[in-house]
């Protein structure tokens, strides 16, 4: 928003045309989205491992007492009592029938649901045209700047009022409501709100897209973060053992992000899609994704374990 405010304020651009420099515009938005991540990187590799880690796995507790001294003030006896206090860990690795054996399971639960939400989530610009079109100003009126601008202050706003509640009551409901009843509840939740969407579509929201469109729209990516888009990336961190946790939450992202893939370029054609076509196909669509969730919430309650009041400790007992 703020570049798009700054680049119209500093342009004489036109509603009849785009401006050359719009394209240094959208290259701008992208690189300021980076510089976050780009600060954190000195402190990431400066991070030392867990101790669980270094412990268990690379076999050197004084290494994992002098990281442990920096954060917390424990003796160094007791430090390294209670650690060698910490159950052995098995030799196998983990492309083996060990691991699938004990943790496939697990593993492909985690990797599908995230797939799943990923799917569902990355979709939503099927909604967007529909919606913002009946609430941002007529193209032919505004130039590109101010039309981006617009769509962004649209898009915060959906952001404080549904994805960043719904992230909010995730962070302080699931260790007592239970990670799998939240992310099973979110897919509910998810597939009811876009069947409301998706089965009068034709009918109704084609013609009706007021306040009732826009709140189910909401309440699509609230119940996604209080639900499957939060606790699938909780769960893989706390179910697997301290050897294969990083790579196995790294794996379930990385299946997640296929996911992503298919919500985001798999279901173009139904917004591509002109006249009675595109109603039909946007029902489709709309009726497939939340089939989808229904398809992940069985896949929770079926074979996600619980981890809530789980101690890191019990997953290295196999």
């Amino acid at each position: 928003m703020a570049v798009c405010a700054i680049f119209n304020g500093l342009s004489n651009a036109t509603n009849d045309h785009t401006p050359e420099e719009a394209d240094l515009v959208w290259r701008l938005i992208l690189i300021l989205g980076a510089i976050p991540a780009g600060l954190t990187y000195y402190w990431r590799i400066m991070m030392p491992e867990t101790a669980r880690y270094t412990a268990l796995v690379e076999q050197n507790i004084r290494k994992a007492v002098k990281d442990m001294e920096k954060v917390f003030e424990i003796p160094m006896d007791q430090m390294i009592q209670d650690l060698k206090g910490l159950p052995s860990t098995q030799s196998y690795p983990l492309f083996s029938m060990q691991f699938l054996r004990h943790h496939g399971i697990n593993l492909c639960a985690c990797a599908m649901s995230w797939f799943l939400v990923d799917v569902v989530y990355y979709s939503s610009n099927l909604f967007q045209s529909h919606i913002y079109k009946r609430l941002l100003p007529d193209p032919r009126e505004v130039n590109a700047y101010q039309e981006a601008y617009e769509v962004a202050k649209l898009q915060a706003i959906i952001a404080i009022c549904s994805t960043i509640p719904g992230y909010w009551a995730t962070v302080f409901l699931m260790d007592h409501v239970g990670r799998v009843k939240i992310q099973a509840l979110g897919f509910f939740f998810m597939a009811t709100c876009l069947l409301a969407i998706g089965l009068p579509y034709a009918t109704y929201w084609n013609t009706h897209s007021g306040f009732g469109f826009i709140f189910l729209y909401g309440l699509t990516f609230c119940f996604s973060n209080f639900g499957p888009n939060t606790t699938t990336f909780i769960v893989p961190a706390e179910l697997f053992p301290a050897r294969f946790r990083s790579t196995s939450h790294g794996i379930s992202g990385a299946v997640g992000k296929v996911g992503a893939i298919v919500g985001a370029v798999g279901f173009l054609w139904a917004s591509d899609c002109k006249g009675d076509a595109k109603e039909m196909e946007m029902t489709a669509s709309l009726v497939t994704l939340a089939l989808v969730c229904i398809l992940g919430m069985l896949l929770t309650l079926s074979f996600t374990p619980e981890t809530m009041g789980r101690s890191l400790e019990e997953n290295e007992k196999e």
